[in-house]
């Protein structure tokens, strides 16, 4: 679908780039050097520092499950044996005994070893053990005298050495640390780790809410001859065998529309689009989209469609439909607000009636707000521009914006009783676009107009406006049946979902600026 724009820049992000190399152990610090020597001399000994002979068959969270209710007693008297691997992340020692606290995929418990239950040799690898060393365990699990769930080690093994020290504490990463070092980030932040599961079970939701609607899952090139299916900035590349310059896909759009002609009736594809624009607080420049297109169905059907779907996505995902955000509640459950592109700027952002219908006060209109204009663009253009700032920020509640004015809308099927307007709607949730559909336009030459209008605004300097694909074009004189098409921004729904501030915050490795 078209280009989810907002833009509100973040300061701190631009584009990818190496960072520093890893210092050599002669040019790390005395703790981090001491480590290095440590690991050495335990090598030289004779231990593999990195084996891989170890296979765990349990994890933290199914122990607790399974047996944290018991009681001490029947625990001591059913001796159940476990074995697991994972990292250290604390030790206590006192004298002849040393607790250890052993993180998995799936959470913390305590182990605990004493010189006395142990071969010689393997309490003599205990004190070698470092904070963030990777190792095996087994052993009985009991409860201390103050309830806490812990296994007594009856055997300990050296997974993988850890050469560089973990923070104290995940509040010593800033912001940007925990961005380029995502692996360290996790390690430490269970709350990260509970972002990163929000996000897997949305996209497995999402996908599973379609494929029991008999939409047909497919994939679509990731490099396109001709950029197209959003108004958007593409990256560049070239291909060296067919000596041509091709372009990341900016949107699935024209190619999935081209499976309509096909006889495919639903389809979808959830993946990654690239655009190369500035970074924000909602925008990375590879993002993931769920677009899908659905024949003899309107843009009124797919607001019915996704006010469902977030609905269901929310309840297995999270369990329940009111939400918070950023300190702005709202609810899922519907139904859900709906108002006209014009009518929410006149009732919402309290935009004088007259503005909508003249380009010139429109303009002006947006100069005395502080808005960027450009004498040359059309009014629908203006006009989005006074949404931007006048109405975007006030859509908390779940709202669809409808009729957008077919100038900002090129793919956009005309609304039958104004032309001027497009069947399309936008969905807002605290003051962000979501999702973007529209009724497709399957009129070739009504088509082919828009594009060449297209062109003749890129050629005119804007570098966002669409090419002309003459192959698109050639697949709607084939005939596209009436159909109806989606863009969400799982993104920014997972964003929504576990209350992540930033689109960093849920993406796993962002892109950032070199390190200086």
């Amino acid at each position: 679908m078209e280009k989810l724009d907002n833009n509100q820049q973040d300061p701190k992000g631009t584009e990818n780039s190496d960072s520093k190399a890893c210092p050599l152990p002669e040019e790390q610090s005395p703790v981090i050097l001491a480590r290095f020597q440590k690991a050495q001399a335990m090598a030289e000994s004779g231990l593999n520092l990195y084996p891989n002979c170890f296979r765990p068959e349990h994890k933290a969270s199914q122990i607790r499950e399974e047996l944290g209710s018991l009681e001490a007693s029947e625990l001591e008297s059913k001796a159940y044996f476990r074995n697991l691997a994972g990292r250290l992340m604390a030790r206590r020692d006192y004298g002849k005994s040393v607790f250890f606290d052993l993180q998995d995929s799936t959470g913390k418990i305590q182990l605990y070893a004493r010189r006395d239950k142990l071969p010689p040799e393997t309490y003599d690898l205990i004190q070698h053990l470092d904070i963030g060393d990777l190792v095996g365990v087994g052993g009985v699990v009991f409860k201390t005298k103050t309830g806490e769930l812990s296994i007594l080690l009856e055997k300990i093994e050296l997974v993988t050495k850890s050469l560089l020290p973990l923070p104290e504490k995940f509040h010593e990463m800033s912001v940007e640390s925990r961005y380029r070092r995502r692996y360290v980030d996790l390690i430490m932040n269970e709350e990260s780790r509970r972002v990163f599961m929000i996000r897997t079970q949305t996209v497995a939701a999402v996908r599973e809410f379609m494929v029991a609607r008999g939409f047909l899952e497919v994939e679509t090139p990731m490099m396109h001859v001709i950029p197209g299916g959003a108004t958007a900035k593409p990256f560049e590349t070239f291909h060296n065998s067919l000596d041509r310059t091709l372009y990341l896909r900016i949107a699935p759009e024209l190619y999935l529309k081209r499976l309509l002609v096909g006889g495919f009736d639903r389809v979808f594809e959830l993946n990654r689009n690239f655009r190369n624009e500035g970074l924000s607080i909602q925008h990375n420049p590879e993002f993931t989209m769920m677009e899908f297109y659905q024949s003899y169905a309107d843009y009124n059907d797919l607001m019915d469609l996704t006010e469902l779907m977030f609905i269901e996505v929310a309840q297995k995902v999270i369990g329940k439909t009111s939400l918070n955000y950023q300190g702005l509640a709202f609810d899922l459950k519907g139904p859900w607000a709906r108002k006209t592109f014009h009518q929410s700027l006149v009732e919402i952002g309290h935009v004088p009636e007259d503005v909508l219908t003249s380009q010139a006060k429109a303009l002006e209109y947006l100069a005395n707000m502080g808005g960027q204009k450009a004498p040359g663009d059309p009014l629908g253009k203006i006009l989005a521009k006074i949404f931007d700032l006048k109405v975007e920020p006030n859509l908390i509640e779940p709202t669809f914006i409808t009729l957008y004015p077919a100038d900002i809308s090129p793919l956009a099927r005309r609304n039958d009783l104004d032309p001027n307007l497009t069947d399309r709607f936008e969905l807002f949730i605290c003051g962000r676009e979501i999702a973007n559909a529209f009724s497709e336009l399957n009129d070739p030459m009504d088509q082919r107009e828009r594009f060449l209008r297209q062109v003749d605004e890129r050629k005119a300097g804007d570098e966002e406006g669409m090419h002309y694909d003459d192959d698109y074009i050639r697949a709607l004189m084939y005939g596209m049946p009436p159909a109806a098409g989606e863009g969400v921004g799982i993104d920014r729904l997972v964003m929504l979902l576990s209350d992540a501030a930033s689109i960093r915050d849920v993406i796993l490795f962002p892109h950032l600026r070199p390190e200086a």
